[in-house]
C-alpha cells in the first residue's frame, strides 16, 4: 500500500502503526527546498517542534503551494526516502524535529513525531538518557 493509502486507512481506524511507520520509511517523499540564504529544506516550528515538509506527490506538493497562496511559483525539492529524511536530515536540525507529510491534505496527512521508533533514538523527545542521575538538555548534552 502506497503511504497517502496507509496514512487514510489509519485516519480512518483501520490502519496499523507498525505498517505506517514502515510505509513511511519506504516511502520516496518530495521535500520542498527553501528560498533564501540560508537554504534548507520548508519547515515551521509548531510546539516547540521543527517541522519538515514533506509530499507523497506533485500534486500534494501543489495543493500546499496553493493553500499558502504561492501557486505561481516554482518548487524546487528533493526527493528524499522518509528513512533518509528522519535518520539523516533530523538529527542535522537543531532541537527537536518531525515531519508533516501531506500538510495540506485533510484525508492523507500526518506527523511523524521526535519519538523513539520514528527518529533515532538520541533524537527522541521521549527517551530521557540518565547520565550520573542527570538528564540530557535539548540538544543532548548533559548539564
Amino acid at each position: 500500500m502506497e503511504l497517502a493509502a496507509e496514512i487514510a486507512a489509519y485516519r480512518d481506524g483501520r490502519g496499523d502503526p507498525g505498517r505506517l511507520v514502515g510505509e513511511f520509511r519506504r516511502a520516496l517523499l518530495l521535500a520542498p527546498l527553501a528560498d533564501g540564504p540560508d537554504g534548507g529544506l520548508v519547515s515551521a516550528v509548531s510546539g516547540g517542534i521543527r517541522w519538515l515538509y514533506a509530499f507523497t506527490d506533485e500534486e500534494a506538493l501543489a495543493r500546499f503551494a496553493e493553500a499558502r497562496g504561492e501557486s505561481g511559483r516554482e518548487w524546487p525539492y528533493l526527493a528524499i526516502l522518509g528513512a533518509r529524511l528522519v535518520d539523516a536530515v533530523v538529527p542535522q536540525v537543531d532541537g527537536p524535529a518531525g515531519v508533516a507529510v501531506n500538510v495540506a491534505d485533510e484525508d492523507e496527512s500526518m506527523l511523524f513525531p521526535p519519538v523513539a521508533g520514528i527518529v533515532p533514538d538520541a533524537r527522541a523527545v521521549d527517551i530521557v538518557d540518565i547520565v550520573d542521575g542527570v538528564a540530557p538538555d535539548s540538544r543532548g548534552a548533559v548539564a
